[in-house]
């Protein structure tokens, strides 16, 4: 669906021929052989006759590279390469890959086609079903600068497993440290509370932004006063898809608020895809999303007097917000994370930008434009009302950096992905989470989900690009961790009911936790320690010795 929308042919002429430089050599090699190789490990015909000069582990890491399988649908592959951050990175892959090697300016239409044809493959998106996919006969490549890159990714690789590992060990150990009650006798927060809910669709309209909020509130029947928890939904998604995590809350008694943010929602997303835009967001949303909230919210205010739907039945002074992706990011805003545009100028510098594979960086990056418009503005995007919030795979390291996330006096949840490639967990969420000065803080880590496995199914009104099952996960399980944690951690801090503490630490993760979907959570973790896991010396320099690959 997605390949005709961008010009692609499915049935484009296919590489034939590798012509390789390494040290000295220039290799021209089929790629008949070089797929029989990376399958077999047999090295025969073009292959075998340059064996000899080739030595044993790059060989062996020439296989590897060749299977090495990303876990990607042709429809992300296509969005992402079509915007100036998916550009950014065909720069980087074009000076390896090439039609001529004497090509003065990479050419982006052949690599970009087969990177996305290759995610089309039954068996993904890997090194060897680009070089298949390619849309010459024949091809240059550069196999040192291939390597290199493959050593790149897989010290990045190593670091995140290390780290993600040490998480679920400093986890166990402080679940062995708890005197926890009877966890069989906790009642069970999986299953829905006791309360029924109405939901509304209303129109709010801010004037001064020019922008609709369509909003979905689910009230609870219950007709004394109740907390607000507001819903922040990613890049490309809209409200439906956490229907799931608002209908819980309020069947235990919450009012949620779960609003569309115009211009990073589904609308901008089918705008990228049938190339009416080819930005995935204006950089004016860094700002506008946590006004969208605090606009809502005070009208919410103003509905509470005047609504009869309402009837004073909202508390919009103890409010918790919940989000994922770049709706994690607007939830730490409001809990006062500030825009860190020192941090930024040095991280998004050329000679950086140039030598990193985080993809969130180069979103980060867009809100430079911000300080360029406004020069000097210190934008605080607080609001006071916001008790407590939940951030589901942000993107934190430059945006705020620790300066900006120490601003955060309120209760956190940072919740981890695994097996994240948009926002990676190591520089995203596990260093960011070792900055934070505030003692009430949790990182929750997902071993084995991915950046989608917390999303719920969209409404098929609203013609959400479908992502396959492998790049999901169990998402059912990882919804069902999103419930029974959100809910303990805002009945806690933002209800204000000490009853649910029992819920919030790693004996209680431990005891749910699934073999299909891990669960691990921490209460501290320091730049110490995760420096020593990385065989970093001095975890005080950890920022600049290790900045956001």
């Amino acid at each position: 669906m997605v390949l005709p929308t961008f010009g692609i042919n499915n049935s484009v002429l296919a590489a034939e021929r590798i012509y390789a430089s390494y040290s000295a050599l220039e290799l021209s090699i089929s790629v008949t052989a070089l797929e029989n190789y990376a399958k077999t490990g047999v090295t025969d015909g073009d292959l075998a006759a340059y064996q000899q000069y080739l030595p044993v582990e790059k060989l062996q890491e020439l296989r590897r590279i060749l299977l090495n399988r990303v876990k990607v649908s042709p429809a992300v592959v296509s969005q992402l390469l079509y915007t100036p951050q998916g550009e950014f990175l065909l720069h980087r892959l074009a000076q390896v890959i090439k039609t001529k090697s004497d090509q003065p300016e990479p050419g982006f239409d052949a690599l970009r086609s087969a990177l996305i044809l290759a995610s089309g493959e039954p068996e993904g998106l890997t090194f060897l079903n680009v070089l298949r996919k390619y849309p010459s006969t024949n091809i240059h490549l550069d196999v040192a600068q291939t390597l290199g890159i493959a050593t790149e990714l897989d010290k990045l690789v190593n670091q995140t497993h290390r780290a993600i590992a040490a998480v679920s060990q400093k986890s166990k150990i402080e679940a062995t440290a708890i005197q926890q009650p009877n966890l069989s006798q906790l009642p069970n927060l999986q299953v829905p509370g006791k309360f029924k809910s109405q939901k509304y669709t209303l129109k709010f309209f801010d004037s001064t932004r020019n922008r609709l909020l369509l909003t979905d509130v689910y009230i609870p029947k219950i007709q004394t006063s109740t907390p607000v928890i507001v819903i922040s939904h990613g890049l490309g998604l809209d409200s439906s898809n956490f229907q799931y995590l608002a209908t819980h809350l309020a069947s235990y008694g919450f009012t949620v608020a779960v609003p569309n943010h115009p211009g990073s929602d589904t609308k901008q997303l089918r705008s990228l895809l049938n190339k009416h835009t080819n930005e995935l967001s204006q950089a004016s949303e860094f700002k506008d999303r946590p006004l969208d909230i605090t606009y809502i919210l005070n009208q919410l205010e103003k509905a509470n007097q005047s609504d009869l739907r309402f009837k004073n039945r909202l508390n919009v002074q103890d409010v918790g917000v919940f989000g994922q992706s770049l709706g994690g990011y607007t939830a730490l805003a409001l809990a006062g994370a500030k825009i860190n545009f020192k941090q930024l100028k040095q991280d998004c510098q050329l000679a950086r930008l140039e030598k990193t594979w985080n993809m969130s960086l180069l979103l980060q990056c867009r809100a430079l434009e911000l300080n360029i418009n406004n020069s000097g503005k210190d934008y605080n995007l607080r609001d006071k009302r916001v008790k407590a919030v939940i951030a589901v795979n942000p993107i934190t390291s430059s945006i705020f950096g620790q300066s900006g996330l120490n601003q955060i006096k309120t209760p956190v949840m940072i919740v981890s992905s695994s097996d994240d490639t948009v926002a990676p967990a190591l520089s995203e969420q596990i260093l960011p989470f070792s900055w934070l000065a505030n003692s009430s803080k949790y990182l929750v880590m997902l071993i084995g989900a991915t950046h989608f496995s917390t999303i719920g199914n969209a409404s098929p009104a609203n013609q959400q690009v479908p992502l396959p099952a492998e790049m999901i996960g169990d998402a059912s399980q990882a919804r069902r961790y999103m419930n029974v944690l959100s809910l303990p951690f805002f009945q806690t801090y933002v209800a204000g009911k000490s009853q649910y503490i029992p819920y919030l630490n790693a004996s209680y993760t431990q005891s749910i936790s699934s073999k299909s979907l891990g669960l691990s959570l921490v209460k501290s973790f320091n730049t110490t320690e995760l420096a020593q896991v990385l065989d970093i010396k001095g975890g005080k320099s950890l920022k600049k010795k290790f900045p956001t690959p």
